[in-house]
């Protein structure tokens, strides 16, 4: 009788090894979704269902991170109309020709403490050598409000 080989070959795949979290898995999932539905749309409709995309995201997100969503769509409509809502990676973000200029991180997104309100490089609010792009946001107060129009003003030019 043949003795038969025992592999030796130990398996390679451990759960530590994966580099994305299901949050980031999931997220990039989305992106891909909306890069679809975007090369679907007219020019004619992007603005609508962009808003109609960010608005529905938004009334999916849990209250606390739903009122700041609200809130922070409010803010940015308002101080730059011209900025069309759509998602990003399933988050609210407003876009200048295609290209997003700033979005919202809910708290919930990613499983963190604090929401985050950020700027990608179009939005251009260099400020110096060193500027911050991305902000943490625990609380909305008139001041930190202010300081999100602000910003926004500046990255819509």
């Amino acid at each position: 009788m043949a003795a038969t080989k025992k592999t030796t070959r130990k398996s390679t795949a451990r759960a530590s090894d994966n580099v994305w979290t299901e949050e980031e898995r999931a997220a990039m999932q989305e992106s891909a979704r909306e890069r679809k539905a975007a090369g679907r749309r007219g020019s004619v409709d992007e603005r609508a269902e962009g808003e109609r995309d960010v608005r529905a995201k938004i009334a999916q997100m849990p209250t606390a991170d739903r009122v700041m969503a609200e809130r922070i769509h409010e803010l940015v409509t308002t101080t730059a109309p011209s900025l069309v809502p759509r998602t990003y990676y399933g988050m609210p973000a407003y876009a200048r020709d295609g290209k997003v200029i700033c979005f919202f991180q809910a708290a919930s997104k990613f499983k963190v403490r604090y929401s985050t309100f950020g700027f990608q490089p179009d939005a251009r609010i260099d400020d110096g050598e060193l500027w911050p792009v991305a902000f943490a946001v625990a609380e909305l107060t008139p001041s930190s409000e202010a300081r999100i129009a602000e910003l926004v003003k500046k990255a819509a030019g």
